[in-house]
């Protein structure tokens, strides 16, 4: 069996609350029923081009609110699994090399595949290898540092969590995709961005000549609320905060939760006060 696992990012620099990035996982065997489902779904509400953040309008507001519901059924029932990482500005690291503030984003990217999914939990039958298909929406930096961040990632199958958990990783399975053809990542794409737009306090944004919000921040406002309430909706979420790490009930949560957030903190920081809410 293999786990494809979609990966993309968002917010760089935020208000409030920075470094956004966020992964779906699809087992092998669902994979072509979710895909169906999902393009299916956007052909029926007459969804055409790529769904994502930034296209949400009040004309689309209904029909990317009908895709969520169909994407939550989906992690509801432990099909797909998806995470969010994000960190607060307000923990500022402390010694940081030039190379580290160089390669920032690819070095919590790196973090992000290694742990968010809790991958060490996985509870494929014993002794079985699976195999790790990794799928990365465009990545921004040059050539030189994307191979660098690939054969990073594609290291992860030395590390002791990973061999024992015997999960293997094949090179030419990690790969930059297009997320208009990519269906489970644009609806990803929706509950990153939605995320990121709240955290960052982006639906108290108003007209500066009308001093009022506008008809596209009053309908992200509305979708986000929706996500909020179908992620409330799942098992042991029911008191879910946004702007924290997910809490876990067994060492495992980070595998078997179908939907989880990591608010990435430095080893090492200090608090800037002037940066928080």
């Amino acid at each position: 069996m293999e786990y494809f696992i979609y990966c993309d990012e968002s917010v760089s620099e935020g208000k409030y609350y920075s470094n956004f990035y966020g992964g779906a996982l699809v087992r092998s065997i669902d994979f072509d029923r979710v895909n169906s489902l999902l393009n299916d779904k956007k052909l029926l509400l007459n969804l055409k081009n790529e769904i994502k953040w930034n296209k949400v309008t009040e004309n689309y507001l209904e029909k990317y609110k009908e895709m969520m519901n169909l994407y939550f059924e989906l992690i509801r029932k432990d099909i797909i699994k998806v995470r969010i990482m994000f960190s607060q500005n307000a923990n500022v690291p402390s010694n940081l090399t030039k190379e580290n503030r160089d390669n920032g984003f690819h070095l919590l990217y790196y973090q992000f595949v290694k742990h968010a999914f809790g991958l060490r939990y996985h509870n494929a039958e014993p002794n079985k290898k699976i195999f790790l298909r990794l799928y990365f929406d465009k990545l921004p930096a040059n050539e030189l540092k994307n191979e660098t961040f690939k054969t990073h990632i594609y290291g992860l199958q030395g590390l002791e969590i990973f061999r024992k958990a015997k999960l293997k990783i094949r090179y030419e399975d990690i790969a930059e995709v297009d997320s208009h053809e990519h269906a489970i990542l644009q609806c990803m794409d929706i509950i990153l961005g939605a995320m990121a737009f709240r955290l960052n306090d982006g639906h108290k944004e108003k007209n500066s000549e009308t001093n009022k919000r506008g008809k596209k921040t009053i309908a992200k406002t509305a979708l986000y609320q929706h996500i909020l309430k179908l992620i409330r909706s799942l098992e042991n979420h029911s008191n879910f905060n946004i702007g924290v790490s997910t809490g876990r009930s067994e060492t495992d949560s980070f595998w078997k939760n179908p939907y989880r957030h990591w608010k990435f903190v430095p080893a090492e920081f200090t608090i800037d006060k002037s940066r928080y809410k």
